[in-house]
């Protein structure tokens, strides 16, 4: 389980190095255009050459490969905000539970069933979010009256994650097959570099932000494992032995464990008793609705 393990460590790694970008006073939004940036690049040299073409713009997939590259750029720094603000406990579960989405997506649109345990899986993935979610006494201390609104950013991250997951999901069962699969994901990312880099000039532009080289550098820090996470992640998906609908539960039962471990070694971050609790529930919530049908 090499890609497995690959897909754990290198996405835990990406919510971690947000901490990171925190400490050094590197600016989350700077550092995410450059990451996809640099996503683009390396998707280009592992693919031997730039897949992006007239030809490809104008398949029937690429209108979608924009609006997913809108959505990379939003969710990925309420990601950054959210582990920032709250922790990286938080965040990883607040995105990671967010595949309970489309499996009542999948429910209405191609007609799968969702009963027993994994319906038992999916009601306690709710209640896990609200308990990870829940401000210990240090974030209650530190949160003024106005910042009481940063808590809608966990609800924000769990519904958009879910979101773009059911549309990667959407198209890649309509159009995306073995030989397109590359030029769809970094178009993607190049959607997403050019949305980013277009803000952030005006930004430059108007004085609201000041380039600096931390930035481009924390953006490539960050930029070629998030390649390579989603590289490890298909894969995996490709020779997991287990169907999709157990393989990306397992993938991200194993990122909330390995994430929020790691950030309670590295950042001494204090997780209420309510929080760990949410975290073994979103474990146990995720395993029910991978294998929910085989128990």
């Amino acid at each position: 389980m090499f890609y497995l393990a690959g897909s754990i460590v290198l996405t835990s790694y990406l919510t971690l190095a947000f901490k990171l970008c925190e400490r050094y006073k590197v600016q989350i939004f700077q550092a995410i255009v450059f990451n996809y940036i640099t996503c683009v690049i390396t998707g280009s040299v592992v693919n031997g050459s730039f897949p992006v073409n007239t030809v490809v713009m104008a398949t029937p997939w690429f209108r979608w490969s924009i609006l997913m590259g809108g959505l990379f750029v939003s969710i990925f720094t309420v990601i950054g905000l959210t582990a920032q603000k709250f922790s990286v406990a938080v965040a990883s579960v607040a995105n990671k539970l967010s595949l309970i989405i489309p499996v009542l997506l999948s429910v209405y649109l191609y007609q799968e069933s969702v009963a027993g345990w994994k319906l038992v899986g999916v009601v306690l993935a709710l209640v896990a979010v609200v308990l990870t979610c829940y401000p210990n006494r240090q974030m209650k201390k530190t949160n003024t009256v106005t910042s009481r609104w940063l808590y809608i950013l966990p609800v924000v991250l769990f519904i958009g994650s879910g979101l773009l997951d059911s549309l990667i999901n959407h198209v890649q069962k309509l159009y995306v097959t073995n030989e397109n699969h590359n030029a769809y994901l970094i178009s993607g990312f190049l959607c997403a570099a050019l949305i980013g880099s277009t803000i952030l000039f005006t930004q430059y532009l108007t004085g609201r932000k000041q380039f600096a080289w931390k930035h481009v550098f924390a953006g490539i820090l960050i930029g070629i494992p998030n390649y390579f996470s989603i590289w490890c992640l298909v894969r995996y998906l490709k020779e997991s032995p287990w169907q999709s609908s157990a393989s990306i539960p397992v993938n991200n039962m194993g990122i909330v464990l390995f994430s929020s471990v790691a950030a309670w070694l590295l950042f001494r971050e204090k997780l209420s008793v309510l929080n760990w609790m949410g975290i073994l529930l979103s474990l146990l919530s995720i395993y029910l609705i991978a294998f929910g049908n085989q128990l």
